[in-house]
């Protein structure tokens, strides 16, 4: 979750503070590699293993730095599309489908009521969303 919707505001707010696709692509490709490599370190670096039982602790650094990578990369591939609306259309329908998922996963293996679940994951997404829209049309 942290990479798909951490990395909204900024891929939207370039988006539309510019007008142009790459712009946002870029801005996007900075934003999910950077909160990769910082949740990577920061979940290799919470523990050795020892405490919590969740074993090495590099490899588990490893494994959330790219899942939160991968996390904002599905957002932002659509921006590759140099037509601006078309690339704005598709990327915010990756969103909705993006925050689907995270909200079915949550409910499947985190044992989260479903409609709480939908509520807090499409409620939180929307606000980091339309402040990205916000500040990049300001």
């Amino acid at each position: 979750m942290d990479g798909s919707v951490s990395t909204l505001a900024p891929v939207f707010a370039a988006a539309f503070a510019t007008g142009r696709s790459w712009d946002a692509f870029l801005v996007g490709l900075a934003a999910s590699i950077g909160a990769g490599i910082s949740m990577g370190f920061a979940e290799a670096l919470s523990d050795n293993g020892s405490l919590t039982g969740r074993g090495s602790p590099w490899i588990r650094g490893v494994v959330c730095g790219l899942m939160t990578t991968l996390g904002g990369i599905g957002h932002t591939l659509p921006f590759l599309i140099p037509v601006f609306w078309t690339a704005t259309t598709i990327a915010i329908a990756v969103v909705i489908v993006e925050l689907a998922i995270i909200s079915w996963i949550r409910w499947r293996y985190m044992d989260t009521p479903p409609f709480s679940d939908a509520v807090q994951v499409m409620f939180g997404g929307a606000l980091v969303f339309a402040t990205g829209i916000l500040i990049g049309n300001s």
